[in-house]
């Protein structure tokens, strides 16, 4: 289903695509400030501010792409969904400072911008935000903390849950790591789906799903690798086995006494 996407544009390579399911995003919002009576002006209102929102989760992929690119590794895409954004890299590095460098970037990403807005504007803002440019940029300002500080979470694979493993990775085996991270992960998200289902937020409750969902993904693909790396090493110690070395050769002594 991720392969149902349409692709905008590259930059440094990285193409941004976005999934198909991201313009139902765009009707429902833009219908619903047609519905709270903001008319066309509220359509278009909730629809920007959708955008710019999702222009800073961008941002916050490129962010994660282009330390990873300063690295060495691969960004195929990054994948724009109603719930957020995804960079595909071509490998995870097994390296913890270098894991944990690639996922600072992205929050870092979005609490520099929430830092430059603050200097502009206002923090302080009711549960409102007025359809004007300090409006805007009020709103990006938290979103930008909100999205900063909720991928810190330790749900593995969002960034908190990288760091955890990158951090576990320092003392056990990389596999074993993963298993951690993953686990705390599914605590996480039970708690977060919980929480969400009792607010009656339905898309945090989806995101929380997502990422359990995914956290597993990742830490069976992890324990594929280990097992295929496992096997080819064994297959590569038998192949280059040295050979046991021959009895002495029997030499006759022919010489006449």
């Amino acid at each position: 289903m991720l392969g149902w996407s349409l692709k905008l544009f590259r930059i440094r390579g990285i193409q941004l695509s976005v999934h198909v399911s991201f313009f139902l995003l765009l009707a429902w919002v833009a219908q619903e400030g047609w519905r709270e009576g903001g008319g066309w002006l509220g359509a278009i209102w909730n629809t920007g501010a959708l955008l710019a929102f999702f222009g800073c989760v961008v941002l916050h992929e490129f962010g994660h792409s282009f330390t990873a690119l300063h690295f060495g590794i691969g960004v195929r895409r990054i994948l724009l969904m109603p719930i957020g954004g995804m960079a595909e890299f071509d490998s995870i590095p097994r390296e913890p400072a270098r894991e944990l460098l690639i996922t600072l970037a992205g929050p870092a990403v979005n609490f520099a911008i929430a830092g430059v807005l603050w200097l502009l504007v206002d923090a302080a803002a009711g549960p409102e935000y007025p359809a004007t440019l300090i409006g805007v940029s009020q709103l990006l300002l938290h979103a930008n903390l909100v999205m900063g500080c909720f991928n810190l979470l330790p749900a593995f694979p969002m960034d908190g849950g990288r760091i955890l493993r990158a951090a576990l990775a320092s003392k056990y085996p990389y596999l074993r790591a993963t298993e951690i991270a993953a686990t705390v992960a599914k605590f996480v998200c039970i708690v977060g789906i919980i929480f969400a289902l009792l607010q009656s937020w339905w898309m945090l409750a989806v995101l929380f799903a997502f990422i359990f969902v995914a956290g597993e993904i990742e830490y069976r693909a992890v324990r594929r690798r280990e097992i295929d790396d496992a096997r080819w090493r064994e297959m590569l110690a038998r192949f280059y086995a040295p050979l046991p070395s021959a009895d002495p050769p029997f030499f006759r002594d022919d010489r006449v006494a």
